[in-house]
């Protein structure tokens, strides 16, 4: 009868991660930093800070981290658009929801990941990179 289901809840199967980072944003994490900054009513209203956050969490996990790309994929791809509620914020939003929240947003994923770690999906441990690139000039070519 439709192209489409009539509900974006029908398009993502049960399990699926973004279901999950719903969950998560919805039921677990503190979001009280998040939402105490909207406190001031003026001019059109924002878009609300949990489908915000849900759209971030989303991208960094998934490796959608550009303001430009998770605008894209709120079009595109169908976890995000459940992730939005079939909204589409433009990039200069999620930039300036990213901007706007840095510190609370490191608090976030530092929680998210100790979560994580609690029900065993992870371990933490440190990890060292040497950005010196050793065997080439400046222009590539080989000492």
């Amino acid at each position: 009868m439709y192209l489409l289901p009539p509900s974006i809840d029908d398009w993502v199967p049960e399990g699926h991660l973004c279901r999950f980072v719903s969950e998560l944003v919805d039921e677990v994490l503190d979001l009280e930093p998040f939402l105490a900054a909207y406190t001031e009513v003026r001019g059109y209203p924002p878009y609300d800070p949990r489908l915000m956050v849900k759209l971030l969490v989303y991208g960094y996990i998934t490796g959608v981290r550009s303001s430009r790309a998770i605008e894209r994929s709120c079009s595109d791809s169908v976890p995000f658009r459940f992730l939005a509620a079939n909204q589409a914020p433009d990039f200069r939003s999620i930039a300036r929801f990213r901007q706007r929240h840095l510190q609370a947003l490191r608090g976030l994923f530092l929680e998210s990941l100790e979560l994580c770690q609690q029900a065993g999906m992870v371990r933490l441990g440190r990890v060292a990179l040497d950005g010196t690139k050793r065997g080439r000039t400046p222009h590539g070519e080989r000492p």
